[in-house]
Order: structure tokens, then C-alpha cells, then sequence
């Protein structure tokens, strides 16, 4: 939103012309006029063209000081009301909405012409902050109107930017006419920085339409122009909180919110902090910090009361009431005070929030025991599932699930559910990008936890399977969408690779770091925002029925674990047959996973001392006894495959003795094994890679060439990330020994060190023919970053979904010296015709013991790390 001036000859109008353009050229001609004139009318002018430069630069002190002299500075009415009206302009972006409405409406029965259309768009702007969007927007037509009849196509495109925006964001079809339009004139007109924000806002039109690919591209390229401009747009952060919301991005939300919060306050700029600080509550909500949700939004509620903004402190309000329920209060208060503000959300355009609110009141009414009032409340909310986003509509089928579930219509209220999913398919589809795909599965969290209570309600094994595989891990259900060959992403991934190498020798050598940690962080970035820009289009591969999973198993067990609550439950298929297990709880499991993982560090990192030995056979015992003492009997000595949930991903599982010798597989889900196993291998030659400052890893490798004949083998200076990935499209079987790094904040920068820097796994994801079976013999590289919906990120994840049919990685860090040994007996079985996790089984055996292989906790540790991925 901007305020106009019309063009003159003056200096001070030249000034004026040039604060979109060049603002603080601007505020250069403004001064050389102060200091040169005392005609009253120019000094007016100059100042108010200082005053609107120092908004666009942010200084909104220094922009209320300038714009108060300008009122001041002259008689002239016409020139008094104009800077009314810029002063009410910059009063409505410091929150003092009231002021800034009283300060435009002294303007407007003064100007006339285009004068009376600027001043019609200005009112328009204090009224859309105040959230009467109605009147803002018909404020905004009557500007288009006397623009289009004055001829004044600056005015024209600024007020249809200002009204494309708000449109934008209610969900009307004109907004992206309007926004189009307005940047196409400013761009004519050479308002180089008003076109960057008419692009900027058409980035907002798309997320709002829910085309996350194209606001994400949208957003990376007008940053670029604001950084050429340097100009500032702090405020621009609420705006990529709102998409990084909509996926969820819940980390960066959280961290972009923080951050807006911190340089709005501190550049004084109270109406779009209050709107930060509402931000901060939102996206703490959902991260479940409920104290930092309760306190920011309580903060932000009083600041909009006090800017007047009634509107926004509803929504502030909403949030409130919201992290109550969330912490456990189910009262009648609670109930009418959450019943009243979704209905003032309905009132006063906020549907997303309205239903939101609603659907938690329903539940909490029927936790009271009011199923009446909860029903009413439910069949209101259920409208929504025909209209509105996909996130939007699912809400509105779990809506429709819930009432139909508190009628007693069980299969109704399944039906509904699967509608909802089956919206949320077609939304993750569209994203394209690994990334978005696989954070969105937050979406469904809901409607998979109730379908799948209905079934282990029923003791029905075949439809939790399904359940759970409806929700599961759906980013690998996708058909892959192969990313761009986009030459700035791969400049900025070559780049990186640079930097960290640098940033690694630096660290080696002592020398300073933090310009490369700062530079590092800004190509990821990049990365990231190009990364996501990936359009959509691949399609959903169904889940599959037990009995097409019980046919491709054969003599095979499968083991599926899902989250029922606080219950750790699992659907065993053996046989052509599906039965349930009630596993116990789900807490003591995961307590027992992450003492067993520490246990199994302290071995390779300590040394094998005995009380560290005794105490990792106690938590694998433990841990062993819960998971399989419930099934044991359906086990006997068959292979086993695994799809684990959350922390459960990371265990190693030949560590637990159920497991030991046997051949395991872990999947992300049963349809991504089957999907991997109906994959058959590229026919070419194997190759073998050996990472940098690893002298355990060239000699492995050159061991491995005499084992496998015809491979092709990539060391020293030649084993560069350009020359592995190439290598690596189309061959039969790939081993890469180098160290290895997961990155937990953002797996899909996990790395395997080359001889020019690490390689990432967001460049795998560029292979057009990936390997049959890849073995990692480098640490932690089959750890997995593991999003709501048991959605993994890394190295697995990348590899699975390119459709690589094994992996053969770890989960814990590994000694060099001894993992070779282990590598070469896995390489001489897999040769001699063992599948994957036979061979590994076989070869772990044979490590850790009876026949002369290495022996100690070390051993131990190290044989455990290795797990088998895919197919097996």
C-alpha cells in the first residue's frame, strides 16, 4: 500500500516523484529545496516528500515528524489536505488507525480531481487496516474510477494494488487481475520499487490460491530486487510467515516470526509488529509451546485494541482461547467464550480461523457433554468442505467425520474422513517440491488419528493397516517430480560446496569462521527457496490392501507400528493374514530407543568398557521385549520387514536380539516396500567412491574393486560431487565410503564429504536414473529427519522416492578401521547372489564372533549401525 503525489516541475515535486523510485535521492532533493527556499508552498511539498521516503526506508518516527512539519509548513488548503493525507497514511502504519482516519477525512472535502481519488485510496488503506474491508474496498473503486476518468494511471495502478491485495487475501477471483496490472504500470512508469511490491503481493495472491511453488519463486525474485534496490521491507516477513504456515515449514515459521517481531520493534513500527507478535503466537501453537502462544497473542490482542483494530484482536483472541484448550481446560467458559469469537471470525472475514474454532468448540462441547451444541457447531463447520483451500475443505470433511461419528454413523464418518484425505492428496501433489510434500503431511494428522481409532476401535488389523498407510509417509507415495535442471540452483549448490569446504578448513585451522557460517546461511536459503519452486504434477500411488502386501511378502513377516494415543500398537501380516498387537506405551518405547542409541554411541566413542557393554544389552532387552514379545510367536525365524514411527526410525535394530542374524528391512511403509520391491535394477557397472581425510576409505575401496570386477572406482581428486553423481545415474550397485554429516534442522542438507566440498542430498534428488542398491559407509547417513505423518527427509528418503530399490546406511557413527571388514563380507554375499538384508544379516553375524570376526563392544556398535533400507 502506498501513498501517490501528482507529478510536477518543481524541485519538490521532482522529490516527490522519486520516493518509490529512489528514496533516499529522494530525501537528498528534499533537503537541498529546504535549504534553498522559504516559499511556503515548496518547504510543504519537501517535507512531505521527506516523510514518505523515511516510510519507505521504515523510519516511521522520522516520516511522522516530516509529514506534521508539512501540515504545518503551509496556507495553502489543497497542499495542507495532501499532506493530511500522507499523515494519515504513515499514522495507520505506527497503529494509530484512529488518528490517521480522523487525519483523511479533514483531507477529503478539500481536494478535488485525482486529489479526491488519492485521498479515497488513502481512506481506503486506514480502513483496511482497521479490517472494515468492505468499505476499504469500494474506498479503493472509487479511486480506480476517478483515476481511469483523470487519466491518472498512477494513481490507477496503485489503488488497484492496494485493492488486488485485500482481495487476495478474502479469496476474490479479481485480485491477481488487479495486482498483474498495477505492476505492469508501475514498471512502464519506471517506479522500479512499486512494481518489486505489486510482484511481491501476486506472490500473496498465489499462496492464497494455494500455489506454494509459484509464490515461493515469486517472493525468491522480488528479494533479489529489494536487495538491488536496498531497500528494506521488514514488514514483507509476515507475509512469507503466512506461506511457510501454509505448508507447514514449522521451524522457519517459528524462526521467521521471531525474527520479524525483533526489527519491527525495533524499528518502531507498532501496527505490523502487533501483527508479528500475532504471528509468533500462531506459529507457537502449533509447534505446542503454549505459553509463548498464550503470552505473544494476549500481547497482540491488547495492541490492536489499543490501535483500534477490532477485527485483528478477534483473530488475537481466537488464539488465546485455542492454547487453553490446548492445555487441558475444558470449561463452560471456555466453551461460550470460543462459540462467540468464531462467530465475530465469521463476521469479520477470518473463515480460516472462524472454522478452526468452531470444530476445537465441538469437541469440547462434546467433552462436556453438551453432543447437541457439539453437533450444531459440527454441521456449520462441515460447510467448509465445499469450498475455500484443500486445507480448508479437509477440515471441513473431518468436520463432517466428527458429527457423523457422535451419531453413531461409524461408516459415514470413515467415509468422510477418506474424502478429507483424498483432498489433502491432491494439494500435496501439487507442491512438487520433496520438501513441501513431505512437511505438509501435518494437514492430515487429524483425520488419520480418527479413521485409524475407528478401526482399532472395531479390532479391525486390515483397515488400521490402511489407515495408517493412508497417512504414512505420502511424500514417497508421490510419482517423483524430477526437479528443473535449473542453472542457478545448480551455481548456488557448487557454490556451497565451496563455501563449507572453506568453513571446514577454517575450523582445522583456526582461522576466523563466522563470514562463511553467514555466507553458508544465505546460499541455503537460496537453495531452499529454488529448491521449492518445483511445480507439481506427479500422481498418487494408492496404498495397497493386506493382500497385496501378504502376496509380495511370501515366507516374509511384516511389522507396522503406528501411534494409537498413548499406545504403541502394530499390525503383523504373516501369511495372507492381519492380526493387531497392543505394544504397550508408546513413551516407554521411545525412552528405551534413545537410551539403547546413546548406549551404542558410548561403545564406538569411549571404548569398550564392560559396565558400557552390560548397560546396552539391558536397553536392548528391554526395548526387544516390547516391540516383539507381543508377536513373537507369528516371528518364528522369518525375515522381518520394519515400518517404524518417529524416533523409532533411528533404532538399529540387529542390535536387539529378536532381530540379530535375521534379515531386516525398515521401510517408511508398507506401500513404499512393496513399491521398492517391484523395482528391478539398472544394469550398470558398480561404482565405488572414497570421500577425503578418510585413509580407511581409499583402502575400502580399493579392497571393494578386487571383489567386484568392473567396477568403476572414483578416489583422490577425482572423486568430486559432480563426477559421483554422475556416475552413480544408471549403475547397478554404488558404495561411497566418506565421512558423513545429518543435519537435523534440515535433512535434506545432510552430506557425504567429496574431494571439492560435501554432497547434498538435495543433489541426489537431480539424478535421472538413480542406483539399484547404494551402500553408505560413512556415519549417520541413513538417519532420517521425520516430520508429522512419518514423513522422512535425507539420504533414505531421496534415494527411496528416485526409486532406488535398497539402502544399506547407519544410524549411529561408525570407526573406519573396522567398518571395511564388515563392507567387503557384505559386498563378497551380495555377489555371490544374497539380497541386501540377507547378506548384511549374514555378514553382521559373522563380525561380531562366532567365526573368528572382530569381537567387543565396538564390534557390537558398529555391526548394529549398519540397517537396511527399501526393499531388502
Amino acid at each position: 500500500m502506498a501513498d501517490s503525489a501528482p507529478p510536477g516541475a518543481g524541485p519538490a515535486h521532482r522529490a516527490l516523484d522519486a520516493v518509490q523510485r529512489y528514496p533516499r535521492e529522494a530525501i537528498a532533493l528534499a533537503r537541498a529545496v529546504l535549504d534553498s527556499t522559504v516559499d511556503t508552498g515548496e518547504r510543504s511539498t519537501a517535507e512531505r516528500a521527506v516523510g514518505l521516503a523515511l516510510r519507505e526506508l521504515n523510519d516511521l518516527p522520522g516520516a511522522l515528524r516530516h509529514l506534521r512539519r508539512a501540515v504545518r509548513a503551509t496556507d495553502d488548503p489543497r497542499l495542507r489536505a495532501l499532506a493530511r493525507m500522507s499523515l494519515g497514511y504513515v499514522l495507520a502504519n505506527a497503529g494509530r488507525t484512529t488518528a490517521a482516519l480522523r487525519a483523511v477525512t479533514l483531507a477529503l472535502p478539500r481536494l478535488t480531481g485525482a486529489d479526491a481519488g488519492r485521498a479515497r485510496m488513502q481512506r481506503g488503506v486506514v480502513l483496511h487496516y482497521r479490517g472494515r474491508f468492505d468499505e476499504a474496498v469500494r474506498d479503493y473503486g472509487v479511486a480506480v474510477e476517478i483515476a481511469q476518468r483523470e487519466g491518472d494511471l498512477l494513481l490507477e495502478a496503485r489503488a488497484r494494488n492496494n485493492r488486488g491485495l485485500l482481495d487476495a487475501h478474502r479469496g476474490a477471483e479479481r485480485g491477481a487481475d488487479d495486482l498483474h496490472r498495477a505492476a505492469e504500470v508501475f514498471g512502464r512508469l519506471g517506479l522500479d520499487l512499486a512494481a518489486a511490491d505489486a510482484r511481491w503481493n501476486s506472490g500473496i495472491a498465489a499462496g492464497q490460491r494455494g500455489d506454494v511453488a509459484g509464490a515461493l519463486r515469486r517472493f525468491a525474485a522480488v528479494d533479489a530486487e529489494y536487495r538491488r534496490l536496498a531497500v528494506p521491507r521488514p514488514a514483507l516477513l509476515l507475509d512469507r510467515f503466512e506461506l511457510l504456515l501454509s505448508v507447514p515449514l514449522l521451524d522457519e515459521a517459528v524462526e521467521v516470526a521471531a525474527t520479524a517481531v525483533a526489527e519491527l520493534r525495533r524499528r518502531g513500527m507498532a501496527s505490523d509488529l502487533a501483527e508479528a507478535l500475532l504471528a509468533q503466537a500462531r506459529a507457537a501453537l502449533l509447534a505446542g509451546d503454549l505459553d509463548t502462544a498464550a503470552g505473544a497473542a494476549a500481547a497482540a490482542r491488547s495492541r490492536f485494541r489499543r490501535q483500534g483494530r477490532r477485527t485483528w484482536a478477534t483473530f488475537a483472541r481466537h488464539v488465546e482461547l485455542r492454547a487453553g484448550y490446548a492445555r487441558g481446560t475444558r470449561s463452560p467458559a471456555l466453551l461460550a467464550a470460543m462459540i462467540r469469537t468464531a462467530g465475530q471470525l465469521d463476521a469479520t472475514g477470518w473463515p480460516g480461523p472462524a472454522l478452526t474454532t468452531r470444530i476445537e468448540a465441538a469437541r469440547l462441547a462434546a467433552a462436556l457433554g453438551r453432543a447437541d451444541r457439539a453437533a450444531e457447531l459440527l454441521a456449520v463447520a462441515a460447510q467448509a468442505r465445499r469450498r475455500g483451500t484443500a486445507p480448508r475443505r479437509a477440515q471441513g470433511w473431518y468436520a463432517l467425520g466428527l458429527r457423523r461419528r457422535l451419531d453413531g454413523d461409524d461408516r459415514g464418518a470413515a467415509r468422510a474422513l477418506r474424502r478429507g484425505l483424498a483432498v489433502l492428496d491432491g494439494h500435496r501433489a501439487s507442491l512438487g517440491a520433496t520438501e513441501l510434500r513431505t512437511h505438509s503431511g501435518a494437514y492430515g494428522q487429524e483425520l488419520a488419528a480418527e479413521g485409524l481409532d475407528l478401526a482399532v476401535r472395531r479390532a479391525a488389523p486390515g483397515q488400521v493397516l490402511a489407515w495408517a498407510e493412508r497417512w504414512r509417509a505420502n511424500a514417497l507415495r508421490m510419482r517423483a517430480v524430477s526437479p528443473p535442471q535449473d542453472p542457478e540452483l545448480a551455481d548456488a549448490l557448487a557454490e556451497l560446496r565451496m563455501v563449507s569446504a572453506a568453513l571446514e578448513d577454517a575450523l582445522l585451522t583456526g582461522h576466523p569462521v563466522q563470514p562463511l557460517r553467514r555466507r553458508q546461511a544465505r546460499l541455503e536459503q537460496r537453495i531452499r527457496e529454488l529448491a521449492r519452486g518445483v511445480h507439481g504434477g506427479g500422481g498418487l500411488l494408492a496404498p495397497p490392501g493386506v493382500g497385496a502386501v501378504a502376496a509380495a511378502l511370501g515366507d516374509t513377516v511384516l511389522l507396522e507400528l503406528v501411534a494409537h494415543g498413548p499406545r504403541l500398537r502394530a499390525v503383523l501380516v504373516r501369511a495372507g493374514r492381519a492380526s493387531l498387537h497392543d505394544l504397550g506405551p508408546l513413551a516407554e518405547a521411545v525412552r528405551l530407543a534413545r537410551l539403547h542409541r546413546f548406549g551404542l554411541r558410548r561403545l564406538v566413542t569411549t571404548g569398550d568398557r564392560p559396565d558400557a557393554r552390560a548397560g546396552v544389552g539391558h536397553t536392548a532387552a528391554a526395548l526387544d521385549r516390547q516391540l516383539f514379545d507381543p508377536v513373537r510367536p507369528l516371528l518364528g525365524d522369518r525375515p522381518l520387514v520394519i515400518v517404524p514411527i518417529g524416533e523409532l526410525h533411528a533404532v538399529p535394530w540387529s542390535g536387539l536380539p529378536t532381530c540379530a542374524g535375521r534379515p531386516v528391512t525398515v521401510a517408511p511403509s508398507a506401500t513404499a516396500w512393496l513399491r521398492a520391491a517391484g523395482r528391478s535394477a539398472p544394469a550398470g557397472p558398480p561404482v565405488l567412491v572414497a570421500g577425503p581425510r578418510l585413509p580407511a576409505a581409499e583402502t575400502e575401496v580399493r579392497q571393494l574393486a578386487a571383489v567386484l570386477p568392473g567396477a568403476r572406482a572414483l578416489t583422490g581428486t577425482a572423486a568430486t560431487a559432480r563426477a559421483t553423481t554422475e556416475a552413480l545415474n544408471g549403475t547397478r550397485l554404488a558404495h561411497v565410503a566418506a565421512h558423513g554429516r545429518f543435519r537435523a534442522d534440515n535433512p535434506l542438507f545432510s552430506t557425504l564429504e567429496l574431494a571439492d566440498g560435501p554432497l547434498t542430498a538435495y543433489e541426489l534428488e537431480r539424478l535421472t536414473c538413480p542406483p539399484g542398491c547404494v551402500v553408505l559407509s560413512a556415519c549417520d547417513s541413513g538417519l532420517s529427519g521425520v516430520r508429522p505423518g512419518d514423513e522422512v527427509m535425507g539420504f533414505t528418503a531421496v534415494l527411496l522416492a528416485l526409486g532406488t530399490r535398497s539402502l544399506v546406511a547407519t544410524v549411529l557413527p561408525v570407526p573406519a578401521d573396522l567398518t571395511t571388514t564388515l563392507m567387503l563380507d557384505l559386498h563378497r554375499r551380495m555377489r555371490a547372489g544374497a539380497g541386501p538384508a540377507l547378506a548384511l544379516a549374514e555378514a553382521q553375524r559373522a563380525f561380531e564372533g562366532d567365526d573368528g570376526g572382530a569381537t567387543g563392544g565396538a564390534a557390537h556398535a558398529t555391526a548394529a549401525a549398519f540397517v537396511c533400507f527399501g526393499a531388502g
